[in-house]
């Protein structure tokens, strides 16, 4: 995978670009619940770091055809690197009230379908088609090893110099990320005519047409919404239930990513083509198990061992759903279909991220049994929903 034209880079630019992600995730939460002591207030927080810009997917689609997906995904690392910098500022100089944070992290949001969608469209355009399993396993390991730095690098800031550094070492990475991608050159890059907005309507009309990607989008918003909620309930109950400090936070998500990246490095070989719907649907549900498993847990390492298990059951999910989604999607309008795709599949995070707060106050336990439940859910819609075969195969 080293020797393919420009992936090294991209997956440099990435994998900068998802530690200061994983920062942010990890960050903000023990920011808001260190600074406003308020669940529901984080929960509102990581629902607007993500919510609103999956809005305007569909015309972030059409640009990314249209202007080309590196340069604009360096956009979005760079608005991300100005408004950390800017939470950072301000709290520090306790010129941050609930109202401004949450706007800021509405602004932030706006440019988030071009990097996610950009950088996901920028795999298969770069790498040759009988690689992709390999470069998906490569790709989502530079996700969880993102994990493995950003979670506990987070966790480890904001117990010992404070949330506003975890939020401006993000905003660093962030704008690097930014400036290594725009050294790749996008040689799968054919740019498209037509109005904007037809553009960015036609790619929505395409993902909603398509069964496949309809029952993508279903599946991941079933299992974000689940992950959303946890991602909430997981520092609450760490800091409040077992007692541990905000450095033990970004430790287990850490070990979740070590977790993860060992598995990604062997299920990169599984030939998934004719397989992916069961891959998905098995998965799932092992994850969905274990998540119940977690309100019971009485120490800190229980919930660790738990969370590490769940990366591990998730990797054949992970590259089911990225290799299926490709193959079946349209390449010369990849840049609309991944925003669309991936704004669709993410909708579920923000919309578990801000149930949680409320679910939280009335049971912690509940919350995650709640989660355990969407999650479950999920295993249907691959079986269901997504067909055996369609024209692309």
């Amino acid at each position: 995978m080293l020797r393919v034209e420009g992936f090294p880079r991209l997956v440099a630019s990435l994998l900068l670009g998802r530690v200061a992600g994983q920062m942010l995730s990890v960050g903000l939460v023990l920011f808001v619940l260190s600074r406003y002591h308020s669940p529901q207030l984080a929960g509102a927080a990581v629902f607007l770091v993500t919510f609103p810009g999956l809005l305007v997917s569909p015309v972030a689609g059409a640009l990314l055809d249209r202007y080309g997906r590196t340069g604009l995904v360096s956009v979005d690392y760079l608005v991300a690197a100005a408004t950390m910098f800017a939470l950072a500022a301000l709290s520090t100089a306790h010129a941050l009230p609930a109202w401004l944070l949450l706007v800021i992290c509405g602004l932030s949001s706006v440019t988030g379908p071009l990097g996610i969608g950009g950088a996901r469209s920028l795999v298969p355009s770069i790498v040759p088609n009988h690689l992709w399993e390999r470069a998906n396993a490569f790709d989502s390991s530079s996700d969880v090893l993102a994990t493995i730095i950003g979670a506990p690098l987070a966790g480890i800031l904001v117990g010992f110099v404070g949330a506003e550094w975890a939020l401006t070492v993000a905003a660093v990475l962030f704008a690097g990320a930014g400036a290594v991608m725009l050294t790749v050159r996008d040689r799968g890059f054919l740019p498209q005519g037509g109005r904007l907005l037809t553009e960015a309507w036609s790619g929505l009309v395409y993902v909603l047409r398509n069964r496949t990607l309809v029952g993508l989008a279903l599946t991941f918003f079933a299992f974000s919404v689940g992950w959303g909620c946890m991602v909430i309930a997981i520092p609450v109950l760490v800091l409040g239930r077992l007692h541990q400090g905000p450095a033990a936070v970004g430790y287990m998500w850490g070990l979740v990513g070590v977790a993860g990246l060992v598995a990604m490095l062997f299920a990169g070989r599984i030939r998934t083509r004719g397989r992916e719907r069961w891959l998905m649907a098995v998965s799932i549900v092992a994850m969905a198990a274990v998540m119940a498993v977690v309100p019971l847990a009485g120490s800190v390492f229980v919930v660790g061992a738990a969370l590490v298990v769940i990366a591990l059951v998730e990797t054949p999910f992970d590259i089911s759903f990225l290799t299926l989604r490709q193959r079946r999607s349209d390449p010369a309008r990849f840049g609309r279909v991944f925003a669309v795709s991936v704004s669709l599949n993410m909708l579920g995070g923000p919309v578990g991220s801000a149930i949680a707060g409320p679910l939280i106050a009335w049971s912690l336990n509940g919350a995650v049994w709640i989660a355990a439940a969407c999650t479950a859910a999920a295993a249907l819609f691959p079986i269901l929903v997504i067909p055996a075969r369609d024209e692309h195969d």
